[in-house]
């Protein structure tokens, strides 16, 4: 019987050691933390957004990087298999708005408690506060690893699970790039992404905490074409933007180049049609201040700005404003001018970008190409996708895969 070990007891990890064990082999898993699934618990706001239930098509274009990679552990476990076998396992999943999937209790506990609660039941052997120093080669393969305190560990394969280095709280600190790198890997160079973006505008930091829906944000690169536009949700934090449309650009920034932003208040108007709703807005109130009609076309704070922005007095009497003013804030309302100046920190990433090199790794198995016997799974890999569970998703379906392939005699 094989002697199968993983590094790390998170969505990739847990579902390598249980279709390890399914497949007949012992296994051990090494976790530094003191319980599974640490990180799980914080996905979803708490809930666990553990999947998408999106056709197979949607779901690769929801893969930003390497998703040709992913075909084979897909098809090891799909999203609809995943939601089934949490479903055999005791946890009831339910679907909701874009596809996403959680826990009918909307306990992300109740996802890795189905999950432990199976790993128990095939006798895989769990040891926390467990961290891995180095992976053991004998005769050109992996032969074991060296745990954190002196202890050799004699094993027939090893799966790095590690995650990524986003959430260095939960235990994701980067560990599984040091491992790799000694094996040989190259690392994509890992950066933050699904991150909230900082910007050159300070004036955001006015309007912290304001919350916008239904409008649409869209970046190009300085002279160049544009290359995200989405309509969504998006708030003003003291650094800059945050929310559902700025995590998503985030993952898709250039790595060089200054990146413009451009936000419509108004998406569902054009500027036309923009244009007499405030000449109707004005008729009405012809003898008011300029900042009471703003008032009723955004919220206070964000109307205040965009006066200031078109250097209009907010006390400037409605009658007062000239075409050119009007037309000014038009064009503003249209396509408020934002610029990157980077991103958060790791500590603020919803995941990494970057990691093992895929080259480097075999898709139908997920061993090394440069060291038999050693398999990645999860956020170490150089793979990653937009929210909506798409990148839990790559986890359990790399972990699956990764844990079947390692369990295999031969």
């Amino acid at each position: 019987m094989k002697h199968v070990g993983i590094i790390g007891g998170g969505a990739a990890g847990m579902l390598a050691a249980l279709f390890a064990a399914r497949a007949g082999a012992r296994v051990t898993i090494l976790e530094r933390n003191e319980k599974l699934g640490k990180k799980i618990y914080i996905t979803g706001k708490g809930r666990c957004n553990a999947t998408n239930a999106c056709d197979k098509e949607a779901f690769f274009k929801n893969i930003v990087r390497n998703p040709r990679f992913l075909y084979a552990s897909f098809a090891r476990l799909s999203n609809l298999q995943l939601l089934d076998l949490l479903e055999s396992l005791g946890c009831p999943m339910k679907v909701e708005r874009g596809d996403r999937a959680f826990p009918v209790s909307d306990k992300a506990s109740d996802v890795t408690g189905a999950l432990s609660r199976e790993l128990r039941r095939l006798g895989v052997a769990v040891r926390f506060g467990a961290r891995v120093e180095s992976i053991s080669c004998e005769n050109g393969r992996v032969a074991g690893v060296m745990v954190e305190g002196g202890e050799s560990l004699a094993l027939d394969a090893v799966v790095v699970a590690t995650g990524g280095a986003s959430y260095p709280s939960t235990g994701s600190t980067g560990d599984g790039y040091a491992l790799a790198r000694a094996a040989g890997h190259t690392i994509v160079s890992c950066r933050p992404a699904l991150v909230p973006i900082e910007t050159k505008e300070s004036w955001c930091a006015e309007l912290m905490g304001l919350s916008l829906k239904n409008v649409r944000l869209s970046a190009c690169v300085a002279g160049g074409k544009r290359f995200y536009s989405e309509m969504g949700e998006m708030l003003f934090t003291h650094f800059g933007i945050s929310g559902p449309l700025v995590l998503t650009l985030s993952s898709l920034l250039p790595e060089e180049g200054e990146v413009r932003l451009s936000l419509d208040l108004k998406p569902a108007l054009d500027e036309g049609t923009l244009d007499k709703r405030l000449l109707r807005d004005f008729a009405a109130a012809k003898n008011c201040q300029i900042s009471t009609v703003m008032d009723g076309l955004e919220p206070h704070s964000l109307g205040q700005m965009l006066l200031r922005l078109a250097d209009i007095s907010p006390y400037m009497p409605v009658h007062s404003v000239t075409a050119a003013q009007r037309k000014q804030l038009v064009k503003l309302m249209k396509a408020v001018p934002l610029t990157v100046k980077g991103t958060r920190g790791m500590e603020e990433a919803v995941i990494t970008r970057g990691g093992v090199q895929v080259k480097e790794v075999n898709p139908s198995t997920l061993e090394s190409r440069l060291l038999p016997g050693l398999y990645f799974a999860g956020e170490v890999l150089d793979v990653d996708a937009l929210t909506g569970g798409f990148n839990l998703q790559i986890a359990f379906s790399t972990g699956a895969l990764a844990g079947a392939s390692a369990a295999k005699e031969g």
